[in-house]
């Protein structure tokens, strides 16, 4: 039997696997965008970052409560008193909660609160940590390790959905190549060939790819121009105070413009982005064209 039984595609026009969340669809109709600070900095920074993000049309709410980092001496997040603080957000704001589990012995805590449980790209690997999701029956968010290859992506899923977690999404958060201009390589050709390979819904982490603020929306336009499902964006209310990954942020004015760029783009490749009435209707129907400016 093939290895890849559950994530392959059972016919070549198998409709992709559509994973609700609280209410919102990854892999749908809709082009869906989480967004939110790389990690929870503190409560009013947290609900800020919840209100503006989701003002400008993000679905669902991201935000590191452990974070995996190189230097043992950088933020490593504020644990348990974070996850209080993404409860405490989603109650406001209503955005379903996406945050990263590092360590299997948090997932009892972790689980409590996350509405997706993100697997980030050091873990791909960690069998175990795929196992103990894969009892659990929350959506997970597999992120591609760094130099892993699309079918060491799809065995991990994979093992998640084995143990019999089927609410899997895949991430292209870009891989570790010899260039060196940014922070990684996002290899954007792996988004059609894994909507080729695998029913399950895949999304793209621009931040993580560029590792550079300014070319966040030029890979955004990217994704969705090669038939991803939607995104995961780094936003900070003051990127060049932040504890974690402040360089590759968003503010909040970079974010609604980005956004408001994407609609007509997502438009025209089938998509819909719905755009919030908060942002002006010229802002709204300024055309494909504006949209497309966003590649530039």
């Amino acid at each position: 039997m093939l290895d890849n039984r559950l994530t392959a595609r059972s016919t070549t026009t198998q409709a992709t696997t559509a994973v609700r969340v609280a209410g919102e669809i990854i892999g749908g109709s809709a082009f869906t965008v989480i967004a939110g600070p790389c990690s929870v900095e503190g409560r009013e920074m947290l609900l800020s970052s919840a209100a503006s993000v989701r003002s400008s049309g993000a679905r669902l709410l991201r935000g590191g409560a452990f974070k995996p980092r190189t230097s043992p001496y950088a933020f490593r997040g504020l644990g348990a008193s974070a996850l209080e603080m993404l409860a405490e957000a989603r109650e406001v704001t209503g955005l379903p909660v996406v945050t990263e589990l590092m360590d299997a012995r948090d997932i009892d805590a972790v689980d409590a609160v996350a509405d997706v449980i993100q697997i980030g790209a050091r873990n791909m690997q960690n069998f175990s940590l795929l196992a103990a999701v894969g009892e659990r029956r929350t959506p997970v968010l597999l992120k591609r390790g760094m130099s892993a290859t699309v079918n060491e992506l799809l065995l991990a899923a994979e093992h998640i959905m084995a143990h019999g977690n089927s609410q899997v999404i895949l991430c292209e958060r870009g891989i570790r190549t010899f260039e060196t201009s940014t922070r990684n390589t996002l290899d954007i050709s792996a988004i059609p060939v894994l909507k080729q390979e695998t029913h399950l819904p895949v999304i793209v982490d621009p931040s993580h790819a560029a590792g550079r603020a300014d070319l966040v929306p030029a890979l955004a336009a990217a994704a969705v121009a090669v038939g991803a499902d939607g995104l995961i964006v780094e936003v900070h209310p003051d990127p060049a105070t932040a504890l974690s990954d402040g360089a590759q942020s968003l503010t909040f004015a970079a974010f609604a413009e980005m956004m408001r760029r994407l609609g007509p783009l997502a438009l025209m490749c089938g998509r819909q982005l719905d755009i919030p009435i908060a942002i002006p209707l010229e802002a709204r129907a300024d055309g494909v064209q504006s949209a497309l400016r966003v590649c530039a």
